[in-house]
């Protein structure tokens, strides 16, 4: 193998290896390649499936989801109260990587019980806001909020960086799809069209601000670490990217508004070039491992 063809296999291992360091090592360990013929929740022709496999969109979407979630007072107080995310956020975002992908492309019985986990951590996570009202987080409709505000990232960044052609039925399909895990966490009345989730997001307006606490976070997100110095640059862009997907309202509302015309010129062009360099690196994907075990056929002996 020549000098050059060494560099170029080493820079895919190294690009593929810094993926799985922000998106594993929290939480359980998932096997998405068995049992042979389970399709898990969805199944491979799923919308989520689709979405949910571009990594650059997912991340990007991630953080703008966070953004959006920390608007919320009462569901801030449970993240700032209950959780570490102050000195690992990207424990954070690991875990929330685990059960996006495990209820999409694990298998059934893996699913269900990661969503059983979910719902014992979240029955102990109560507690008083700074403006005193009582919050917790299997309250079902913080679980609507803080599933509305992370499908319609996600979806957002898939339309901008990965697929701008997906269709306004499959859109739809994605909602009704994703709607299938908040429900079973035990969230209510939960949108499932592209235009029940815009309509839930300006009702929520009233409810919305912006905090010490919730700069806080955007600070955090802004000094998270990366697990090597190859995603360093993109980490920065990926964070530009994600308060980009945001509402105008709520970027107005952080007080990021006055930088969209940068992020316009630098970061979103710049997203979708560390993208492409991403998707050429991360080739042994959570999809691409469920897919092979969808395929394969179950023993017959």
């Amino acid at each position: 193998m020549s000098d050059q063809a060494t560099f170029v296999t080493r820079l895919r291992a190294s690009i593929g290896q810094s993926v799985v360091g922000l998106t594993s090592g929290s939480g359980p360990l998932i096997d998405y390649t068995s049992p042979p013929g389970d399709p898990g929740l969805f199944g491979p022709d799923a919308a989520c499936w689709k979405v949910h496999s571009d990594f650059p969109s997912m991340m990007t979407g991630g953080i703008s989801a966070l953004l959006l979630q920390t608007l919320h007072p009462l569901a801030l107080a449970g993240v700032w109260d209950h959780s570490t995310f102050r000195t690992d956020i990207l424990g954070r975002l690991r875990r929330t990587a685990t059960f996006v992908a495990c209820t999409t492309y694990g298998n059934r019985a893996d699913a269900l019980a990661l969503i059983e986990r979910v719902k014992h951590i979240h029955s102990g996570v109560t507690g008083i806001a700074p403006d005193g009202r009582a919050y917790r987080a299997s309250d079902p409709d913080l679980l609507t909020w803080v599933h509305v505000a992370e499908v319609s990232s996600f979806l957002n960044a898939y339309l901008r960086f990965k697929d701008p052609t997906f269709s306004n039925v499959d859109q739809d399909r994605y909602f009704d799809e994703t709607a299938t895990i908040a429900r079973m966490l035990g969230a209510r009345d939960v949108p499932t069209t592209r235009a029940a989730i815009e309509e839930y997001l300006e009702a929520m307006h009233p409810q919305l601000q912006a905090s010490e606490r919730t700069r806080e976070v955007l600070n955090v997100l802004k000094r998270a670490p990366t697990p090597s110095i190859v995603m360093k640059p993109a980490s920065r862009m990926l964070f530009s990217a994600g308060v980009d997907l945001l509402p105008e309202w709520a970027q107005q509302t952080l007080g990021l508004g006055s930088m969209k015309p940068a992020r316009k010129i630098i970061a979103n062009p710049g997203v979708k070039v560390v993208a492409s360099v991403v998707r050429w690196g991360y080739t042994n994907t959570v999809s691409k491992r469920a897919l092979k075990r969808v395929t394969t056929p179950t023993s017959t002996d």
